[in-house]
């Protein structure tokens, strides 16, 4: 009886001795987002496209994201340790299948080209940057599921918002 509590405490603590103290060693128990960071300002971002709204869209996705994965919060711009920017630069939807006997489109993808710049307000210091960064979702406008075009924006808006909210981890 004790040799099964012995072996079943030792199988319990066996993984654990494979976590590392720093993120970039392995996993590990500690948060991979930056300590020294406590808040994030997040204005609007800007949009060059002709999809009008989708930027207030993904400024709300971005900031929900950082919300509910980060230890941050999210401060008005005067009053944050750091600013993440962004720019909407295009919105394509083009068409993935059509059907045999219609000709109709029975599947489309919503392709966003984004660019963000997240920076220190301490020092002015790029913390991280991306140009020309794609998000594909797809979404399904046939009869009989008739998702409207809106459905396939959001999957597309909240999956750059999870993309960007992820490249702001330390050490990545």
């Amino acid at each position: 009886m004790i040799r099964r509590r012995l072996l079943l405490a030792l199988a319990c603590l066996a993984p654990l001795s494979a976590c590392a103290s720093d993120p970039k060693s392995g996993y590990a128990w500690s948060s991979s987002y930056d300590t020294s960071i406590s808040s994030v300002a997040a204005p609007l971002w800007e949009n060059e496209t002709f999809h009008h709204g989708l930027e207030a869209r993904l400024t709300e996705a971005v900031v929900k994201e950082i919300q509910r994965v980060t230890p941050w919060r999210v401060a008005p711009s005067g009053e944050a340790d750091t600013t993440l920017t962004g720019v909407l630069r295009r919105v394509e939807i083009r068409r993935l299948s059509t059907a045999r006997t219609s000709g109709l489109a029975e599947e489309l993808s919503v392709e966003l080209t984004i660019d963000y710049t997240w920076k220190s307000g301490r020092t002015g210091k790029t913390l991280t940057a991306r140009k020309g960064m794609r998000v594909v979702e797809s979404f399904v406008p046939a009869l009989g599921v008739g998702e409207r075009v809106e459905i396939g924006e959001l999957a597309a808006v909240d999956a750059a918002a999870r993309a960007v909210v992820a490249s702001m981890r330390s050490g990545w």
